[in-house]
């Protein structure tokens, strides 16, 4: 399509030097279009994203002055195809400030998110262009499904912000977006030097935090470690997050009350599954309820245990179990009544081997091939790069593993793209370039517990609902789902990790060779219903905390006024949950980053509500066998090749033939 950006501009930004291109705003001359980091300097980006900027709003003034009526190829398509110098630059820049970032990503980081911010609100808020959308909408029924739900979507984005309001609410609305933007930026540079802090004092990363409160023998130390982990951002120093958490819950109820919303989460739940806080209420009551009965069992078996100690003269008279004795006593319990220590288990979990078994897994269900892609450039020495391609050879996308922590890396573990998958204005299936981010330790051998493989095999779920996509549309592809749909196919792969079959192919031990012998297995299987109380109790408390933050009222946030208020309503909200004394919410409000800088915000259940898909669907595959490869290509066509392009419960009963059980989650986790 053509565009009225002035090239000879394009041309001027593209020379940051006499000899040098602006390697973003030309083609890449790569393996697969894979980003050339070699070429790419910081002074790349901010001019390469004012470029994106300015191109994209001379392709929607294109579709805008486009004297032939609206239709869906000339509006909607069009619009698809816009934006994809932007897309190019981000794809890579913010990929890195998560994973690789400096001081100097930061800042710029930092200038140039209010910048993208009110650059899509200028199109999102475009009566000419919401006009021409409108029309199309208006007109639906003639479209195929997918090109419904890509025009539904659109349609809903104006709507949701804020096209509607007269020029004082859109002025304010723009205000409002580009605040929010940047507040949610300082959040998360601030929770990486917290994280950082909480390494140079405890001697540990973040994500390292469970194992060093499993295996650390010292109590003193233990509850220094909690301290300091569980008050990350909430220091009064430079990096304290608590005033920018208040901001942001007072900016985004004001936004929700600019559209007619009563809370911030009734505006952000419109759009999802749940479609109302009352019903995600109720169903996290449920399984708090569940969870703490569990978990009061759970402590008086650890306190037999503490009580032993106690009378050994190890711990004093009267010592009971605290927040800090979790971890440590959880794994006494645990080799007692199932006879399994992690160390054990570690050697067969040597991270090389376990990136093997995800491989493996995912080709034997799908019949996929994934291979090593050495002439596909890294963007540091720790990543490593793989080419996937489908039993006809047809490439499926290119796929980066960055596994081990680094104080550049935010914790976490996380999937993204670099590169969305669509049909581009040619007709050719351009095809995803898709990272798994995570935290797991970067020492030699690196040996993983249970949990960092269940991480591992939940990060390439995702990326397999990013490289099996086979949509048109870049809105509705892969992972570009509704958010508490989304996390399904992250926990549905974390079904295989355990599998005899594929831990066959993967479990051996990195000094022997020697496969795991059965009885781990079987002891690792039993020991994963283990301590459920605790773990669903956290997640849950987390998932609660979160809502009770978006329903509030502008009136109740109003008497927010300081750090202590923020602790007060804390503890108010995990008494009135039922959550024990000795359980904090898996995030407490100032390091929350889910909810304050990664689209969680009133969502964080939807880890909850996408397991009991995923753990029904599982169900169903074990009914039918669970290698079943009529069930696999029918999950697989379903709901990995679909993307967004239907909605989450139609594709659900055209797979299940049914609603999904509710209980398929408590029946998994041991809790019912």
């Amino acid at each position: 399509m053509k565009t009225n950006f002035p090239i000879v501009l394009l041309l001027m930004i593209a020379m940051s030097s006499c000899t040098r291109t602006n390697p973003f705003l030309q083609e890449w001359d790569t393996p697969y279009g894979t980003p050339p980091f070699h070429e790419i300097r910081l002074d790349d980006y901010k001019p390469a994203m004012l470029a994106g900027i300015d191109a994209q709003k001379a392709e929607i003034q294109a579709i805008i002055d486009n004297p032939q009526a609206p239709t869906f190829e000339n509006t909607i398509a069009a619009f698809e195809l816009s934006g994809q110098l932007l897309a190019k630059v981000e794809g890579v820049f913010f990929n890195l400030a998560e994973s690789d970032s400096t001081p100097e990503m930061q800042a710029i980081e930092e200038e140039m998110t209010p910048l993208l911010t009110a650059a899509s609100d200028e199109i999102f808020m475009n009566p000419a262009f919401f006009a021409r959308v409108k029309a199309v909408y208006d007109n639906r029924d003639v479209l195929d499904r997918e090109q419904q739900m890509v025009t539904k979507e659109l349609y809903e984005t104006f709507v949701r912000n804020g096209v509607a309001l007269d020029e004082a609410g859109q002025a304010r609305f723009k205000e409002i977006n580009t605040r929010l933007a940047s507040l949610s930026q300082k959040f998360g540079t601030n929770l990486l030097a917290e994280n950082n802090a909480f390494k140079a004092e405890i001697g540990i990363s973040v994500s390292n935090y469970p194992d060093y409160m499993t295996s650390t023998a010292d109590r003193s130390l233990r509850e220094k470690a909690f301290k300091a982990y569980s008050s990350r951002g909430n220091n009064g120093n430079a990096y304290d997050n608590n005033e920018i958490v208040l901001e942001i819950m007072k900016l985004r109820t004001e936004k929700a009350n600019l559209l007619g919303f009563p809370t911030s989460a009734a505006y952000l739940l419109d759009d999802k599954m749940a479609k109302t806080p009352e019903a995600v209420d109720a169903f996290l009551a449920k399984i708090m309820d569940a969870s703490m009965r569990r978990a009061k069992e759970e402590i008086a078996d650890m306190q037999e245990i503490m009580d032993e100690d106690v009378a050994a003269g190890r711990l004093p008279a009267g010592t009971k179990i605290a927040p800090w004795d979790w971890f440590w006593y959880a794994e006494k319990v645990r080799a007692r009544k199932y006879a399994l220590d992690e160390e054990q288990t570690k050697p067969y979990f040597q991270v090389d081997s376990v990136r093997k078994g995800v491989f493996y897994a995912a080709e034997k269900i799908y019949g996929i091939h994934i291979e090593e892609a050495p002439d596909v450039e890294v963007y540091n020495p720790a990543v490593k790069a793989y080419k996937l391609t489908d039993a006809d050879g047809s490439l499926l996308g290119i796929f980066y593993v960055d596994y081990f922590s680094r104080d550049t890396k935010r914790g976490g573990a996380w999937m993204n793209n670099f590169r969305d998958q669509y049909v581009d204005a040619s007709g050719r299936d351009v095809r995803p370039i898709i990272v798994n981010v995570c935290n797991f330790p970067p020492e030699s051998p690196s040996l993983l517990t249970v949990d960092n493989v269940t991480t591992a095999f939940h990060e390439f779920g995702h990326a397999l609902h990013g490289f099996l996509t086979r949509c048109r549309y870049r809105t509705v592809s892969g992972t570009s789902v509704a958010r508490d749909f989304v996390e399904t196919f992250s926990q549905f792969n974390e079904n295989w990790a355990f599998q005899k079959e594929i831990l066959s192919h993967y479990a051996n031990d990195y000094r022997t060779g020697e496969p795991i012998p059965d009885e781990l297995v079987a002891k690792i299987v039993n020991a994963l219903k283990f301590n459920q109380g605790f773990t669903t109790g956290e997640l849950c408390a987390a998932s609660i905390l979160d809502m009770k933050w978006h329903e509030m009222t502008a009136e109740q946030l109003a008497a927010f006024t300081d750090a202590a208020s923020i602790r007060a309503f804390e503890e108010k909200v995990c008494q009135e949950m039922g959550l024990i004394d000795e359980i904090i919410p898996r995030y407490r409000t100032t390091y929350f980053n889910h909810i304050f800088n990664s689209g969680y915000s009133a969502g964080y259940y939807s880890y909850l509500w996408s397991e009991v898909l995923d753990k029904d669907a599982f169900e169903y595959f074990q009914q039918q066998g669970i290698y079943n490869p009529e069930v696999a290509l029918k999950f697989r066509q379903t709901f990995l090749e679909k993307g967004g392009s239907e909605e989450p419960m139609t594709l659900y009963e055209q797979f299940r033939g049914a609603q999904p059980d509710p209980g398929a989650l408590l029946r998994a986790r041991g809790l019912q």
